[in-house]
């Protein structure tokens, strides 16, 4: 006797738009691996959708530019991370860990090398461009307004203040950096490491520097890392 199989039921308009309402309803909250709030998760694993179109590449970095009051860094992980979902917490860890490595600004390398890897020259140029778009025209403007209200005091306080929000920020988005490797003893103490060596031990950058990335490839090698 031949058992017949059931044809498999069409989706139906009805079905693929509770399809497209379940993703959409993807949680957004802090994973079980300790990473960053904001991410969105589904079925234990970060969501990623990289930008579609050199537009939205463009109008992504250029809202990171937009943000970067006393530094670029955490406005970078709050775009590509929390907001655009982008990037996993893990992935811009590694990238911005290997462009911090690279001569000039890491986030500016960052745009660079992402762009690159989504859409080949033209995204490494149009994020390059979108990231330092609005603060190159800011940065002539509060140049000339500086020059003319440098002596009065209410300047002197808002600078003081805005340098004070800005290590704040700094430290934020430091903590946000390693969790995602935090668990990994070898990573911990190599951050340790270079912590002290160049905040306490007031050792040069580029000493620093090498030594870390040998001992962090040598660990990696190890899959200790």
């Amino acid at each position: 006797m031949v058992m017949s199989h059931p044809k498999q039921r069409r989706e139906t308009t009805v079905d693929r738009r509770w399809r497209r309402h379940r993703a959409s309803k993807a949680v957004t909250a802090t994973g079980e691996n300790g990473s960053t709030r904001g991410v969105k998760w589904e079925g234990g694993a970060p969501i990623t959708t990289p930008p579609r179109s050199l537009a939205e590449l463009f109008l992504g970095f250029l809202s990171v530019g937009a943000r970067s009051f006393g530094g670029v860094l955490p406005a970078a992980h709050y775009v590509m991370v929390e907001r655009r979902h982008w990037l996993t917490p893990e992935d811009f860890t590694e990238t911005i860990g290997l462009c911090q490595a690279l001569p000039g600004p890491n986030v500016g390398n960052a745009a660079i090398v992402l762009g690159k890897r989504w859409f080949g020259l033209s995204g490494a140029l149009v994020a390059f461009l979108g990231l330092f778009a609005l603060p190159y025209l800011w940065v002539l403007a509060l140049a000339l307004v500086y020059t003319h209200w440098a002596t009065r005091p209410l300047v002197s306080a808002v600078v003081t203040g805005v340098g004070a929000s800005a290590a704040g920020l700094l430290v934020a988005t430091a903590v946000k950096l390693g969790r995602p490797i935090a668990r990994k003893p070898a990573a911990v103490a190599l951050m340790a490491g270079c912590f002290v060596a160049v905040a306490i031990g007031r050792v040069p950058l580029p000493i620093v520097m090498p030594i870390a990335l040998s001992v962090g490839i040598a660990l990696s090698r190890g899959r200790l890392l």
